[in-house]
């Protein structure tokens, strides 16, 4: 199957396996490895991704599923210099181990667009969805909350 689609704002067209999953697409053909795979079953959220501007987790979505899509990668949010979520995360200390950290990063850019400005609880309800197994959390949660402020 024929998969065209915009990653990061650059076009590629690859032929494709029916049953290709969209992380793999991303990892093995495209060579975009920050998406990580942590549990291939949507569990864990360290997969996610920007599906035409929404959180996806690329585990669960299959390659020619994103055909004509627009998709974001954690390679994309920033060129030349951190994003303020990613200076947070890093003045927060919201990473240990990092292996979530492109899903977190994803997620909570996500709630940012929506929420410019969430709460802690804003910001746990939009990253129920990803698992941390080294930070307990809260300073990832600290970290959202002062990107969002401004205040990284």
């Amino acid at each position: 199957m024929f998969v065209d689609v915009v990653v990061n704002g650059e076009r590629y067209e690859r032929e494709v396996s029916a049953r290709r999953l969209l992380v793999h697409f991303l990892r093995d053909d495209l060579d975009l490895t920050g998406t990580h795979v942590g549990c291939d079953t949507g569990s864990c959220g360290a997969c996610t991704v920007h599906l035409d501007g929404v959180a996806v987790k690329s585990c669960s979505v299959l390659a020619v599923q994103a055909h004509g899509a627009e998709i974001a990668t954690v390679e994309g949010l920033a060129q030349d210099e951190q994003t303020p979520l990613q200076r947070a995360f890093t003045e927060h200390h919201a990473l240990q181990c990092g292996y979530c950290t492109p899903g977190m990063l994803m997620s909570a850019t996500a709630l940012l667009a929506q929420n410019p400005t969430p709460t802690e609880e804003d910001v746990k309800i939009a990253l129920q969805g990803n698992i941390c197994r080294c930070t307990g959390y809260w300073n990832i949660v600290e970290a959202v909350v002062a990107a969002g402020k401004g205040s990284a």
